[in-house]
């Protein structure tokens, strides 16, 4: 299997290329960051890495929330207009190539009940959740016009080196072990977090569901099912103080796992139950 990965320098991107690696599936990486930085948005760069691919895994993005709502433009120029560029560059190089496509749980927006599922409705709050909402909507055009395609929306990933020291999960429990006063941003909502190792693992299984010719997949939300609270998981565990501070994303959610696992296993069950305090100690004291 020979995969373009877009985005291939981020947190989900460097995982999943290297659990690629292990298992012999050959991988052309593109991203803005690395030794050959190129830009989802120009059509040149992308589809001169198209040649003789089976498939894309899309992966590239402008991919916080806070990013989004403060360069909303460039938001929605790289999150759909450059989903838009990739599609065009398949259908130039390899028409017959398939598109994984890494969507987001922002595009719930605020649920409509606490367990959310792929069919309730989708009304994002924020630029970025609407950014991949048109950018999943991109994609099912394409598939009406005949791309075999698939769609993960992602949920709270964390985990690994690469994982932005901002971010709630390395962010807190630094902060914890340093001794300082705890900013809780939303403590009282509760959080679906899944580990970076289930998602490369669900996007592979689900890349070798479309390399061997599945056309109509479901859209997923990769989720454990198991609601966790930032104030229950991080400050049980830390001899600090907090002060809190209003949510400024969509209220958190947990997911149903029905859907990705009636996907041949497809699932992320191993490395989530909780957070993992002690993987991200060990990261934040190296």
């Amino acid at each position: 299997m020979r995969l373009l990965v877009t985005g291939h320098e981020g947190l989900v991107g460097k995982a999943f290329c290297n659990l690629c690696s292990t298992a012999g599936v050959e991988v052309r990486g593109l991203d803005i960051r690395g030794a050959d930085p190129r830009d989802i948005r120009d059509l040149d760069a992308v589809t001169a890495l198209s040649d003789h691919i089976d498939g894309v895994v899309h992966l590239a993005a402008i991919s916080r929330v806070a990013w989004g709502e403060s360069h909303p433009d460039l938001c929605a120029s790289v999150n759909v207009d450059g989903t838009a560029i990739v599609l065009e560059a398949m259908r130039r190089r390899s028409p017959q190539a398939w598109m994984l496509f890494a969507s987001s749980r922002e595009v719930y927006g605020n649920p409509v009940r606490p367990e959310v599922r792929e069919d309730d409705p989708l009304k994002p709050v924020n630029n970025y959740g609407r950014s991949k909402l048109e950018g999943e909507r991109l994609i099912g055009a394409a598939r009406t016009a005949g791309l075999a395609a698939a769609i993960l929306r992602l949920s709270n990933v964390y985990g690994g080196r690469a994982d932005h020291p901002d971010r709630a999960i390395p962010a807190l429990t630094g902060r914890a072990l340093e001794g300082d006063v705890l900013r809780i941003t939303g403590g009282g909502h509760y959080f679906d977090f899944v580990h970076v190792q289930d998602v490369a693992e669900a996007l592979l299984k689900t890349a070798h569901l479309l390399d061997q010719g599945a056309k109509d997949l479901p859209t997923v939300h990769l989720t454990t099912g198991i609601a966790t609270s930032l104030s229950a998981s991080l400050m049980d565990s830390a001899s600090t103080r907090a002060s809190r501070a209003p949510a400024c994303r969509s209220q958190a959610t947990c997911g149903s796992t029905s859907a990705a696992a009636a996907i041949a296993g497809v699932g992320a069950t191993t490395k989530a139950a909780a957070p993992a305090q002690a993987e991200t100690i060990a990261l934040v004291q190296h």
